[in-house]
């Protein structure tokens, strides 16, 4: 596919540093936005605005999503003005998190309309979109994925999940529960450590030397937290929409979710607390009020 002309839509956070990588890579992309200043600044790159969802899919074949809710998905796809009145499309690749039930409401619209949904969403956060070490959980029928597979490794590594939509969400929901579980254990373990005198830096050292290493310990901690930046670039409601979504279809499947309940009700503590644009490095902050001390400096 090099070379191809792609459509990207939704080129905020995440899907700046997909498109931006996209162009570096040698393709062509035509770009829609409703943020007018995130255009711009792919625009300057080589990148062609497009008025509308639709009108990228009246010019690319391949679409490209990066959005932020099931809602805004589902009308970027088959709503008015969406990529299902484009007369263009034939593959629609949703890089969102969504849930897996989403996921097959866009596939079987588009399906209507001769378009296949690729199920592709992708864990690794803005760091991981801006290098290009995303991993991507594909589920669509094995020809089309195979297609699409240098587009994705421009991205990150490729992982092949299944033929059927909502694995791939399936699959990610999963994971952005594990990783905030990891973020508020590690939350509560370093508060309680600067509170009995620890230095958080030499918690760090041990616990990444150890068994209790975590995404959170090894790259949140001594990059946000510890300096007081709180800038992963990642917003606590998306995080609290992800975890949702998986306990909902952990409910749905009869699977007893116990901890990651627990992990919900703390986050909606959080999100409350610190408003729900607040950094997900943040959810140690209401952890420290409790307990009267600030992990970063010593108690």
């Amino acid at each position: 596919m090099s070379g191809k002309q792609l459509g990207f839509i939704g080129v905020g956070t995440m899907g700046h540093h997909m498109a931006g990588r996209l162009l570096e890579a040698g393709y062509s992309l035509v770009i829609f936005d409703t943020n007018e200043t995130a255009m711009q600044r792919l625009e300057q790159r080589g990148a062609k605005r497009a008025a509308s969802a639709a009108d990228v899919a009246s010019q690319c074949e391949t679409i490209l999503v990066s959005l932020p809710t099931p809602d805004v998905v589902k009308a970027v796809a088959y709503g008015e003005q969406g990529v299902i009145e484009g007369g263009k499309a034939k593959v629609f690749v949703d890089l969102s998190t969504t849930g897996p039930n989403a996921a097959k409401e866009v596939a079987a619209a588009l399906a209507a309309k001769g378009i296949t949904a690729v199920d592709a969403p992708v864990s690794g956060g803005p760091t991981g979109a801006e290098k290009g070490t995303l991993a991507i959980m594909i589920a669509a029928p094995r020809a089309v994925a195979d297609e699409l597979r240098p587009v994705v490794e421009v991205l990150g590594k490729f992982f092949y999940i299944g033929a059927e939509p909502g694995l791939g969400q399936t699959m990610k929901v999963i994971n952005n529960l594990m990783s905030a579980t990891a973020q508020l254990i590690t939350a509560e373990a370093m508060v309680m450590g600067v509170k009995a005198g620890l230095d958080p830096t030499a918690m760090l050292n041990v616990i990444n030397a150890g068994s209790g290493r975590n995404t959170a310990s090894e790259d949140k901690f001594p990059r946000c937290v510890v300096p007081r930046r709180f800038d992963f670039g990642f917003p606590t409601a998306l995080l609290y929409k992800d975890v949702k979504l998986c306990l909902d279809e952990a409910e749905a499947l009869g699977v007893p979710m116990m901890v990651g309940n627990a992990v919900r009700q703390i986050m909606a503590i959080g999100k409350a607390t610190m408003g729900p644009n607040a950094d997900i490095t943040e959810f140690v902050k209401p952890i420290e009020q409790w307990a009267g001390v600030e992990v970063g400096k010593k108690a």
